[in-house]
C-alpha cells in the first residue's frame, strides 16, 4: 500500500480541529488504558511504526507513547465505531500508560457518596521517570 494511500482515513469523522479521540485498550486484560487525541498524521506514525503516537491538543504538538517515559503501546489492532468517530486501539503496554505511574489512566473510581477513590498501585515513579516534570509520554 502506498504510504499516502490509507483508505480509512477518508470514513473518519474528525472534530472541527481535525482530531479524533482514540480509545487504548490493553489487549491481554481488555483494560482500558487511556483516551487521547490523534490527527491524520499520528494515525499514519501509528501505522508505520506500530506504536502508538497521538496529538497534544495542550501542547499542540505531535507525542508518541513512551517517547520520554520507554513505556510504549505496540499496537495489534485497530477498530473504528460504528460512526467513524472514535478509535479503539488494542495495544501490548509496556509499563504505565499514564504519566501519574499507574498501568492506567483511570486508577480513580466513584463511590457510592460520589467521592474519588483509588483503586490501582503505581507501577512507575515518576519522578525517576520524568524527573520533576511530569510528562504524558
Amino acid at each position: 500500500m502506498n504510504a499516502t494511500e490509507i483508505p480509512f482515513l477518508s470514513t473518519l469523522k474528525w472534530t472541527a480541529d481535525g482530531l479524533i479521540p482514540a480509545i487504548v485498550q490493553d489487549s491481554e486484560s481488555g483494560a482500558v488504558l487511556m483516551m487521547a487525541w490523534m490527527d491524520e498524521p499520528a494515525i499514519r506514525q501509528t501505522l508505520a511504526t506500530g506504536q502508538t503516537h497521538f496529538y497534544s491538543r495542550s501542547r499542540r504538538a505531535a507525542w508518541h507513547k513512551g517517547g520520554t517515559s520507554g513505556h510504549v503501546q505496540m499496537v495489534e489492532s485497530i477498530a473504528v465505531d460504528c460512526d467513524a468517530d472514535v478509535l479503539l486501539i488494542r495495544a501490548r503496554q509496556v509499563g504505565g500508560a499514564c504519566h501519574e505511574g499507574y498501568r492506567s489512566c483511570f486508577w480513580r473510581q466513584v463511590d457510592a457518596s460520589g467521592n474519588l477513590q483509588v483503586v490501582a498501585t503505581p507501577v512507575f515513579e515518576t519522578d525517576q521517570v520524568y524527573g520533576e516534570r511530569k510528562g504524558s509520554g
